[in-house]
């Protein structure tokens, strides 16, 4: 048996600081599909659900600035909606429900060898997340309110 693609994650694991919102949810766009005139949406192959993707920050005071915000991406049949935002914050803070996790490899810091040079690679790993839904924080006044999960 080998290592799965997908790992299962806990969210207080992964976000021990909480995680914000940044953005609104959007549909994910399929690149491959979609033309200049015509969008379509991707569809997540394991269970045929749209996926929506959410630009978010983590609330790690540690984290670095390259790894502190990123996009998330939502697996349901009808698009997330935010809870409300507390008063005063300009974020709204989340909890991701059904999280999975993938490891990937970032090349991007990666640079090809100059004259008299060798190759510099400071790729490191990236992770991709994916979630089945969005809720308020357990522990966040009014997280009793609207909870959103896959359908």
């Amino acid at each position: 048996m080998g290592m799965p693609r997908k790992i299962v994650v806990e969210f207080g694991d992964t976000f021990p600081h909480g995680l914000f919102a940044v953005s609104e949810v959007t549909p994910a766009r399929d690149f491959e599909k979609s033309t200049k005139t015509n969008s379509v949406q991707t569809i997540d192959e394991d269970s045929g659900c749209p996926v929506w993707t959410l630009d978010v920050m983590d609330g790690d005071p540690e984290a670095r600035k390259a790894d502190r915000t990123f996009t998330i991406r939502i697996i349901t049949k009808v698009q997330p909606v935010l809870p409300p935002a507390l008063p005063g914050l300009p974020f709204t803070a989340i909890e991701l429900q059904g999280m999975t996790a993938s490891p990937w490899v970032d090349t991007r810091s990666c640079s090809a060898p100059d004259e008299g040079r060798s190759h510099r690679c400071r790729a490191r790993q990236g992770w991709s997340f994916r979630c089945m839904g969005i809720r308020a924080p357990k522990n966040m006044p009014g997280s009793g309110a609207a909870e959103q999960k896959a359908a």
